[in-house]
C-alpha cells in the first residue's frame, strides 16, 4: 500500500504555482503598491486563478506581516506584530473573504488599505501580506507515484507609502574580499523613507594586465531601516592576480548610484 503525504505548500510574492499536475492556483500580480494620506483609501485589483485540470478549490483570504532579515530573505509574521505593519488597515469585500473557483475559473479581488486619520508611529511606509489559501486539500501523486495531499497557500505582498514619503537612499557602510570563499562581501542600509529596489553590478579589473571582468547583475529589495549583506562569489577561473573591484548599487535614480571600490589580491 502506498503511504498517504499531506503537503502544505508556501509561497510569499509568487506569480502563482503549478508543481503538481492536477493542482495549482496563481496569484497575480505579486506585489501591490497603494499610496494614500491620513483617513483615505485606495483599492487595487488581484487576479486569482485555479490552473488546476479538475480539481475546484475553496480558498480563503487571510492577513499577515513579512519583513526582510539582512540577507534579503522573508521573515513572516503574524498580522499587526511588526511595528510598520499596515495588516489592520487591509480590507476586501465580504464575498471575497471564502470562494470557490472551478478547474480554469479566475476571480479578481479588490483589495483596499483605508489610512487611519492618525498614526500611532511616524513611519512613512508600511506593509502586509495577503494571503490566499487553499481550504480544501486534493489528491495527488508526486514523481515517485507516492499518493500525496496537496494545499496551496500564496502570499502577495503589500506595500503603503505616505504621499509626502519621497525620499529613497542607499548607502555602502562596507566592502571586503573575503579569501576563504573567496567573495567580496558588501554590507549597505537603506537610509530613506520608502522601499528600494534594483540591481547590483560589479566589474573586476586585473591591475597587472588590464583585463575586465563583468559579474551577472544580483537583484536586490530593501525596506526603510533595513541592512542588507550580499555576498558577490568571484567566478571560476578567475586568473590570479592583483584586481580592482568596482560596485555600482542601481536603485532607479540616475543622480544618486551608489558606488564601492577595493583593491585586493587574488591568489
Amino acid at each position: 500500500m502506498k503511504k498517504l503525504y499531506f503537503i502544505f505548500l508556501y509561497l510569499v510574492g509568487s506569480l502563482g504555482l503549478n508543481l503538481y499536475a492536477q493542482t495549482g492556483v496563481s496569484v497575480s500580480p505579486p506585489r501591490l503598491y497603494f499610496e494614500s494620506g491620513l483617513g483615505n483609501s485606495n483599492t487595487q485589483k488581484i487576479t486569482v486563478t485555479n490552473v488546476s485540470a479538475k480539481n475546484s478549490l475553496d480558498l480563503a483570504v487571510s492577513l499577515g506581516d513579512w519583513e526582510y532579515n539582512e540577507k534579503g530573505e522573508n521573515m513572516m509574521s503574524a498580522a499587526n506584530t511588526l511595528a510598520n505593519s499596515c495588516a489592520g488597515w487591509v480590507s476586501v469585500k465580504k464575498e471575497d473573504n471564502y470562494f470557490t473557483l472551478a478547474p480554469g475559473e479566475r476571480k479578481d479581488i479588490d483589495v483596499t488599505i483605508t489610512v487611519p486619520g492618525t498614526l500611532a508611529d511616524k513611519l512613512s511606509t508600511h506593509t502586509a501580506v495577503l494571503y490566499v489559501s487553499q481550504m480544501n486539500p486534493v489528491d495527488d501523486v508526486d514523481n515517485k507515484g507516492a499518493n500525496i495531499k496537496v494545499s496551496i497557500r500564496s502570499g502577495i505582498k503589500l506595500f503603503h507609502k505616505l504621499p509626502s514619503a519621497k525620499n529613497r537612499k542607499l548607502e555602502i557602510s562596507n566592502l571586503i574580499y573575503t579569501k576563504s570563499n573567496p567573495a567580496l562581501d558588501l554590507t549597505f542600509n537603506n537610509l530613506g523613507e520608502i522601499w528600494a529596489d534594483g540591481k547590483i553590478f560589479t566589474d573586476l579589473v586585473n591591475t597587472q594586465n588590464g583585463k575586465k571582468t563583468s559579474l551577472e547583475a544580483i537583484v536586490f529589495y530593501t525596506m526603510p531601516g533595513n541592512k542588507r549583506e550580499v555576498s558577490i562569489a568571484l567566478p571560476a577561473g578567475l586568473d590570479k592576480g592583483k584586481y580592482t573591484a568596482s560596485v555600482m548599487i542601481d536603485y532607479g535614480d540616475r543622480d544618486n548610484l551608489e558606488l564601492g571600490e577595493l583593491n585586493f589580491t587574488y591568489e
